[in-house]
């Protein structure tokens, strides 16, 4: 399985995949710690993909995601974006609406 295809099956896999450097415990990276508080605000399991923990994986989102930056998250299989968009979405109340449903119990 390549990059790509491994990238499609975890979204597809996940309801809520971060693609960050890092992860939700440990981020590597200021922006992607913001997209990870936000999604922990919003009170929603989701999958981290450590992109530093393998070099194909940056390359492979940029071309799947069509998006130059990390971090990129995924809701439902659909391409939400990066940190600026995840915090305009958190303070209009988007992303709660797009999360719902998917919140811990």
């Amino acid at each position: 399985m390549d990059a790509k295809e491994k990238i499609h099956q975890t979204i597809t896999d996940n309801p809520v995949v971060l693609y960050m450097k890092g992860t939700k415990q440990f981020p590597q990276c200021g922006f992607s710690n913001r997209a990870a508080q936000i999604l922990k605000a919003c009170a929603v399991d989701f999958v981290d993909v450590n992109v530093l923990a393998d070099a194909e994986t940056v390359p492979a989102l940029r071309e799947y995601a069509d998006w130059p930056t990390i971090p990129v998250l995924y809701i439902k299989g659909e391409f939400i974006g990066g940190c600026d968009i995840m915090t305009e979405m958190y303070q209009a109340g988007e992303l709660q609406q797009k999360l719902a449903g998917l919140a811990k119990h």
